[in-house]
């Protein structure tokens, strides 16, 4: 048990078409705002951005937009420095994950709320209280801060690229191997383990194999459904107080992965077919169901499909293990052997052919 848990949750999620508009009115509910600064994309900014600018002036706030090129720490600080300036007291992050994950980064530093406006949901750093920001010691996330509230207006986000959606999607299905990584490093090694989080979690990766057939169509439906799985998640992380509900083995492999071959696919994509390769290493009877889910929702399944070769594949698997040492996984502390990591991996289809039935 831990001497001290500390929760801290969203005060406002509002999901649904054209909810941009209630912008305003949850800033005034929220606080005391007046000056508002918004961490957006380049291109987000001209689009999305703006139009929320123009909103929110409408409702008497004063807004500056600060852009995040990259998802690297060094804009992230630039950003930080910026906002700095204006003399913002609330922080709003308009785009996908690279955004939001930035505003984060800049509300935590200058003590400041963050509201997420998702206008993708490629995973579910919509909600967490954490950053992944290139750069950052290590590809891996760290502790910023938990967003006051979330407006996901679906009328936006089933706009975004399909891709950019579906891997949200890949993010989520990650979550079963995630939870069977914490469960065991609780069994092992004594770890704090949330039950009440792992179920939320859990419910969210679930929610995903029941309603296949509206993410696949990523229609507003299919969005809402998303988001609100997303949304479960990044609750599952606050509740815990750390990413370990939703990031696990399958994590570690797409770090990996980024490192050996530079960023080759989205996030959500690599951590789909990580998930599993570590649930087939569980005996799973969840390996084929993420597998067909994959295929059914048109996302990589293989490699080829990743853009990788099949050598980066076993590399990646070789030193997944290594990303986050303290983090104890169906890994282990040894790693896999060559031998073992290229017989997953064909095992269940990411290289070579097709998957052992």
């Amino acid at each position: 048990m831990r001497p001290v848990h500390e929760i801290d949750l969203m005060k406002k999620v509002v999901v649904g078409r054209g909810v941009r508009s209630k912008l305003p009115e949850v800033l005034k509910e929220l606080g005391n705002y007046k000056e508002v600064a918004i961490v957006s994309g380049p291109h987000v900014a001209s689009t999305w951005g703006k139009e929320i600018k123009e909103i929110l002036e409408d409702g008497g706030f004063d807004v500056h937009i600060v852009i995040v090129r990259r998802p690297t720490k060094d804009d992230a600080e630039a950003a930080y420095e910026e906002v700095k300036t204006t003399g913002s007291d609330v922080v709003v992050g308009v785009g996908g994950g690279k955004a939001i994950d930035a505003a984060k980064y800049v509300a935590h530093k200058l003590n400041l709320d963050v509201v997420s406006f998702p206008t993708a949901a490629s995973h579910d750093g919509i909600a967490s209280p954490f950053s992944s920001l290139r750069g950052m010691n290590g590809p891996t996330s760290v502790k910023t801060v938990a967003p006051i509230a979330i407006v996901a207006d679906t009328e936006v986000i089933v706009k975004a690229p399909r891709e950019l959606n579906l891997a949200g999607v890949g993010d989520l299905l990650g979550k079963f191997s995630a939870v069977k990584d914490w469960r065991l490093a609780h069994k092992l090694k004594g770890e704090y383990y949330g039950s009440y989080a792992a179920s939320l979690s859990l419910m969210s990766a679930k929610h995903v194999l029941k309603y296949l057939t509206a993410l696949k169509r990523m229609d507003e439906m299919g969005v809402r459904i998303l988001v609100e799985g997303l949304i479960s998640s990044g609750v599952a992380m606050c509740i815990a107080g750390s990413s370990r509900p939703a990031s696990g083995s399958e994590h570690l492999f797409s770090h990996a992965l980024d490192i050996v071959a530079n960023y080759p696919a989205r996030h959500g994509e690599q951590v789909a077919i990580g998930s599993v390769m570590m649930l087939y290493l569980y005996d799973s009877k969840y390996w084929k169901k993420v597998r067909k889910a994959i295929e059914v929702l048109g996302l990589p399944r293989n490699a080829k499909e990743l853009g990788v070769s099949e050598d980066k594949i076993i590399e990646a698997l070789l030193i997944a293990h290594k990303i986050r040492p303290e983090r104890y996984t169906i890994l282990g502390e040894e790693g896999l052997t060559r031998e073992a990591a290229e017989n997953l991996a064909r095992r269940t289809g990411v290289i070579g052919d097709e998957p052992e039935e």
